[in-house]
């Protein structure tokens, strides 16, 4: 049974897909929209808004927990120094999904993910 399991699948084992997200977390982070599929574009969404709201406390702790789950510093001290003041008081809806179409090779349907 699958009862209160959160996530997508993304048809990846455990360690590929963390990865993924990570990466996607970065990437977004860093460079403030992407383009991807929708179905990353909504698995890594609550994984930005949580790490935004982490670092609106801008403590010792807040900077640890965003060490220990994004991949580059300038991605952390770009949450807690531009990002995080940023939205200070916005209460969430940090990110924006806006559809863009289907893409050439299969069909998969391409997102724009982006900061408000």
């Amino acid at each position: 049974m699958r009862h209160r399991k959160k996530g997508k699948v993304l048809d990846r084992k455990v360690g590929p897909r963390t990865a993924l997200l990570r990466g996607l977390a970065v990437s977004l982070i860093l460079y403030e929209k992407m383009q991807t599929t929708k179905a990353k574009a909504k698995t890594v969404k609550p994984i930005v808004e949580r790490l935004i709201t982490r670092g609106k406390t801008n403590t010792l702790a807040a900077r640890r927990y965003l060490l220990k789950y994004l991949y580059k510093e300038a991605a952390v001290k770009k949450v807690l120094e531009e990002l995080s003041p940023r939205y200070k008081e916005r209460k969430g809806g940090y990110t924006r999904i806006i559809n863009i179409g289907r893409r050439q090779g299969d069909g998969a349907e391409i997102v724009q993910i982006e900061l408000v």
